[in-house]
């Protein structure tokens, strides 16, 4: 079954993530259908891409640990989330994550990709990697710092602490929080501000913004195979899915 569903609304492409089963975790499969949609929509007609969930209460919980944890240095310097990220980062037009519920490690890193984050008053925050043995390595090492400075992004990265709506928006994680029932309707007037402006204008405008961003993807890719080898990663993997079994059972 497909994990990525796409609408065409007025000027939005809206990309929907749905894998309930695994609260929205970011599998290989994901990954490639997210790759597929952005190829797509970049050969298509200029609209705002508005990313969000289809199952309730959560945008993203994270990548899917039972891969990771199978994972090696090979699979890591192929850049398997990283590079997905980046060409969401690179897309054409603006972007917006809708969060709606939790945006932990990967989750997290996939709205920081986008151009702009609204959530909802029950959307939730964190970095949470460190505590799996392995770094936020699809670019929460650099774009986390860039939104929320240095001290923050360091309290969030070496602690795995998990923040709400209002504290994201205080330390401008995110650009706006509204209720549940608001939150989708508050992105298609985002969406209908936008589309007001030259395409063309808001394509060179972006290319412009993103001259000056420092390249440090390389180093996490490198970093992330080299913790994806080690054997602290694989106990930590292997006990947070024992803890989930056991939970679920």
């Amino acid at each position: 079954m497909p994990t990525v569903k796409t609408q065409f609304r007025d000027n939005a492409l809206l990309v929907g993530l749905e894998k309930p089963e695994k609260r929205n975790a970011m599998d290989e499969q994901m990954v490639e259908e997210l790759h597929s949609v952005l190829d797509g929509a970049m050969r298509g007609e200029p609209r705002v891409l508005v990313l969000h969930s289809l199952v309730e209460n959560v945008f993203v919980s994270g990548a899917d640990i039972g891969e990771l944890l199978h994972r090696d240095a090979d699979s890591a310097m192929r850049s398997i989330n990283a590079g997905l990220l980046e060409k969401l980062e690179r897309f054409r037009w603006p972007t917006i994550a809708v969060i709606d519920g939790y945006a932990l490690g990967g989750g997290c890193e996939l709205a920081m990709a986008c151009d702009f984050r609204l959530a909802s008053t029950r959307a939730r925050f964190g970095q949470p990697e460190l505590d799996l043995g392995i770094l936020a390595g699809a670019g929460g090492n650099w774009r986390l710092p860039q939104l929320v400075g240095i001290s923050m992004a360091r309290r969030l990265l070496y602690t795995g602490e998990i923040i709400d709506a209002e504290k994201a928006l205080s330390v401008g994680l995110i650009d706006d929080v509204y209720p549940p029932e608001e939150l989708m309707n508050s992105a298609m007037n985002l969406v209908e501000t936008i589309s007001r402006r030259s395409w063309r204008a808001l394509e060179l405008t972006k290319l412009s913004l993103g001259v000056n961003r420092h390249p440090t993807t390389t180093f996490d890719i490198i970093a992330q195979a080299l913790l994806f080898e080690s054997d602290d990663k694989k106990a930590r993997m292997q006990a947070f899915l024992d803890r989930k079994a056991k939970k679920d059972h």
